[in-house]
């Protein structure tokens, strides 16, 4: 219970150290101290107000780190701004704080990563298979965020296209990953939604209700992954689908596409189809199109191959993914599934095996065994 809590109110007293004057490194560092403090006393002595109560310790912990330093004169001019005891403002900072970590001071990406890593929780490893980079690379991108902005004031906030990166990278982490996020993201997709008259800010929305509308039919009871054609629809939540749908609606209908409203178009087909057989992969096809024609991703051109040879036949579809680099995270299972669907069983059960020993986590090592397995029993019958 008190991990959970700590968790759910790092973010607003990060925003509230920041608020206050202190650099964004240096707040990071003393609510880190302040959290580890709270797991150490709160069991025996839990606060009345545990907001209040981490505002309270970080802040001194701040400036215990601040008066070591050569400028002290103005540290102890801090030392006036301490929060006064009581409890604190129930106010919601942590889409403040995402704006705020997206510092036009940084690029793009380091922004994202530096907001994933301080106010999404993530690890350094979740977000280096996010960008598809190796974690001593992450890790050294997120160390130079942390000293650009080091001593910098937090009043310029960064843009909402970065925003938007961080919300839909956060929630991939909590559909797919380790950590539950997504509910999260949806949660502050929607504050900014209400917020923000943007088409992209809906797609986003509009994707995210769609692809959790699918959550409780991915996988079994006993936690191996259903592939998407397998799913049980009728489990799927219909209330999303058609809030999501009515949303993508809306945005696509102001003529200004963006990816996120691109990929929402393409879940919806999918959410559309009352079986499988019934998808129509050719307009998916055309929306992938339109995607790799606004992004140049080489993960929506793997994606894209799929959707070729769904819609023209897996030897098409394995002719689009010859032209991408194998070394692509999932190529492998891409190709071992055109390769089955071509009836190369022999090449798909290699491939299959092969995907399985690159999988990125335990759940889709499983199921790409699995499939390795299957083709090899039908090849033996």
């Amino acid at each position: 219970m008190e991990d959970a809590l700590i968790r759910s109110l790092t973010p607003s007293v990060l925003a509230v150290l920041v608020r206050r004057g202190a650099d964004f490194a240096a707040a990071e560092d003393a609510v880190q101290e302040a959290l580890v403090e709270a797991v150490r006393v709160w069991p025996a002595d839990p606060p009345r107000d545990a907001k209040g109560w981490l505002v309270t310790v970080a802040w001194r912990k701040f400036l215990d780190a601040t008066r070591s330093d050569a400028a002290r004169r103005r540290r102890e001019d801090l030392v006036d701004e301490e929060p006064a005891p009581g409890p604190a403002p129930a106010a919601d900072d942590t889409l403040q704080l995402y704006f705020l970590c997206a510092h036009p001071s940084l690029t793009p990406s380091s922004a994202v990563a530096l907001t994933l890593r301080a106010v999404g929780g993530l690890t350094t490893r979740q977000i280096a298979q996010a960008y598809l980079v190796p974690e001593a690379t992450m890790a050294q991108r997120i160390s130079r965020a942390k000293r650009t902005v080091s001593g910098v004031r937090f009043d310029q906030p960064g843009d909402v296209a970065t925003v938007l990166r961080v919300l839909y990278l956060v929630f991939n982490e909590g559909y797919c990953g380790d950590v539950d996020l997504a509910a999260e993201a949806i949660r502050l997709t929607r504050q900014l939604a209400a917020a923000i008259d943007h088409p992209e800010v809906a797609g986003l929305l509009a994707l995210m209700l769609l692809h959790h509308a699918r959550r409780a039919t991915r996988t079994a009871p006993d936690g191996s992954l259903v592939p998407l054609a397998e799913q049980d629809r009728g489990r799927w939540d219909t209330g999303s689908i058609a809030e999501g749908v009515r949303i993508l609606q809306a945005a696509l209908a102001r003529d200004r596409l963006g990816e996120f409203q691109a990929q929402a178009a393409i879940a919806a087909l999918h959410a559309d189809a009352r079986t499988a057989e019934e998808t129509d992969w050719v307009q998916i096809l055309e929306w992938y199109d339109e995607l790799a024609r606004l992004t140049d991703s080489p993960v929506v051109r793997l994606n894209r191959a799929v959707a070729v040879g769904e819609a023209d036949g897996p030897r098409a579809g394995l002719a689009a993914l010859a032209a991408l680099d194998d070394a692509l995270p999932r190529h492998t299972a891409v190709a071992a599934y055109l390769h089955e669907r071509a009836g190369d069983l022999t090449t798909a059960a290699r491939l299959y095996a092969e995907a399985a020993r690159k999988a990125p986590n335990l759940a889709e090592r499983d199921h790409l065994t699995r499939q390795a397995a299957r083709l090899n029993a039908r090849g033996r019958r």
